[in-house]
């Protein structure tokens, strides 16, 4: 049975999920606990589908773009200046200058402070820190950065879970990561147009593009500060009513009583024993793997210049697909099948690039790369997050997905040695497995999951024909979160 049939087969269920969190959610309902700040809200009306999309319009014209540019800033800066003159001049050989990439390990403690320090001060704060941080040792600088840019994307990735709902997600996740892709096609260009600056005031270029890129992210994260709003219940730029209605949307997007919000120790300890985390972390280092060795290291065996130029028509193509994906993902509210269509662009981008064959094959083959690994990645991270229920659960979860995850692309970084060069065997083989990896990993999930939801379907047709449809309370199923009878896991 193919995954979009499994998928049909409990379409029903999620519908009729759905419509009795909606019938629950009527305004006229009391409900026995404040979530989001609700109590403070005006009743949440009722909008045409039209109305309903304006609304969402108003929130990502708000939070999308400055939280994508900020993300852009982030990633410019990778990649380039290695072809600047900063491995000759600091004197870096072997794998040396892929040593300095850490900082997995800060995400988890950053999205646990997100809300407590206000999402509006949080994310532009650590921008600026990262923007300004500038040491003499090229290890120093990076581990200093590392622990400043690690909060950015998870605690982006956490803050949209809190405004929008699970099956609307992956498209403002794509616009938002999409920046990465645009980061890796304009960076190219940028560097190209930088490298011209090489020996002004006695500095490389690579000196260079580090500068100008952290005083663009300061200037950013600076207007961030003015922009970025906190949470939908204090967002002053929505009318009471708009603030009302995206409350009540979150409130029953998975759940019939709305979901935990206030933080417990207990909801560290589930998290870090959810099944489902540590399988989707494989999931997540099949596609950030091949990601991150295909973006530090694109050997093109051509001069820096030329190979600036070059990295640009794999990224376009590459934000092109991932938009497509997102938007159809979101469309159908299905993950995993974009998932592995990314992981079989991959597959066949590097069996290319392993093979014996020219360069300019190799340059197609790497198309299939970027375009696979870039394209999968948001559905790779909405899909825990439409999964996960309980705000910190799903933050915790989420960080500690993200930052292990994340070591598969330190392991890629320091897979494409020197001395490969030009074929980079290892580097490509290694890709291959984890691309592998990620092949068994999504059939385990989409299974589980479908069996999972099944379970739970024919638990609650026998509650209701036995009369005990009220078998937990509305507390004990908020705390239950994605094991509560009602939830239905996204496939």
């Amino acid at each position: 049975m193919s995954v979009v049939e499994k998928h049909n087969s409990v379409s029903s269920i999620e519908k009729d999920a759905k419509d009795s969190r909606i019938e629950h959610a009527s305004p006229d309902n009391d409900s026995d606990v404040d979530f989001g700040g609700e109590s403070h809200l005006p009743p949440p009306p009722t909008l045409t589908a039209e109305q309903e999309k304006k609304l969402w319009r108003k929130i990502d014209l708000r939070l999308m773009p400055i939280l994508t540019l900020m993300y852009l800033l982030s990633f410019l800066d990778r990649g380039n200046a290695k072809l600047q003159g900063l491995l000759t001049q600091l004197h870096l050989t072997g794998n040396q200058y892929n040593i300095a990439l850490p900082y997995c390990i800060f995400e988890c403690p950053a999205n646990l402070v997100l809300k407590r320090f206000r999402p509006s001060r949080w994310l532009p704060g650590i921008s600026v820190t990262w923007g300004i941080i500038i040491y003499p040792q090229l290890v120093g600088a990076r581990t200093a950065l590392g622990i400043a840019e690690a909060g950015l994307f998870p605690g982006v990735v956490y803050y949209l879970t809190l405004w929008y709902p699970r099956h609307e997600l992956q498209f403002r996740i794509g616009l938002f990561f999409g920046a990465a892709s645009v980061a890796g096609a304009f960076s190219g260009l940028l560097a190209f147009g930088i490298s011209f600056m090489s020996g002004t005031r006695g500095l490389l270029g690579w000196s260079w593009i580090f500068i100008l890129e952290g005083i663009a992210t300061v200037a950013v994260g600076t207007l961030a500060f003015f922009v970025l709003v906190d949470f939908p219940s204090t967002a002053k730029f929505l009318t009471p009513e708009e603030r009302a209605y995206v409350v009540w949307r979150k409130k029953y997007d998975n759940s019939s009583v709305g979901e935990e919000e206030h933080f417990e120790m207990r909801h560290m300890w589930a998290a870090l024993t959810d099944w489902q985390v540590w399988l989707h972390i494989l999931i997540y280092m099949s596609i950030v793997g091949p990601l991150y060795g295909i973006t530090l290291f694109l050997p093109f065996g051509h001069p820096p210049a030329i190979s600036q130029l070059l990295t640009v028509p794999p990224y376009v193509c590459a934000t092109i697909i991932l938009y497509s994906f997102a938007y159809f993902s979101d469309k159908l509210k299905m993950r995993s099948p974009f998932v592995l269509a990314g992981l079989c662009m991959c597959l066949i981008g590097f069996s290319i690039n392993i093979s014996d064959v020219s360069t300019g094959v190799k340059y197609f083959g790497t198309f299939f790369c970027v375009s696979g690994s870039y394209a999968a990645f948001p559905g790779v991270v909405a899909w825990l997050g439409n999964n996960l229920s309980g705000q910190y659960k799903r933050g915790i979860g989420m960080a500690v997905h993200i930052g292990i995850g994340n070591f598969s692309g330190a392991i890629a970084s320091n897979i494409y040695r020197s001395r490969d060069s030009p074929r980079f065997i290892l580097g490509h083989a290694l890709e291959l497995m984890f691309v592998g990896i990620g092949f068994i990993c999504v059939p385990i999930a989409v299974i589980s999951y479908i069996r999972i939801n099944r379970k739970r379907d024919a638990a609650q047709k026998a509650a209701l024909e036995n009369g005990d449809a009220k078998k937990y309370t509305n507390q004990e199923l908020r705390e239950m979160g994605d094991r509560a009878p009602d939830f239905r896991y996204t496939i």
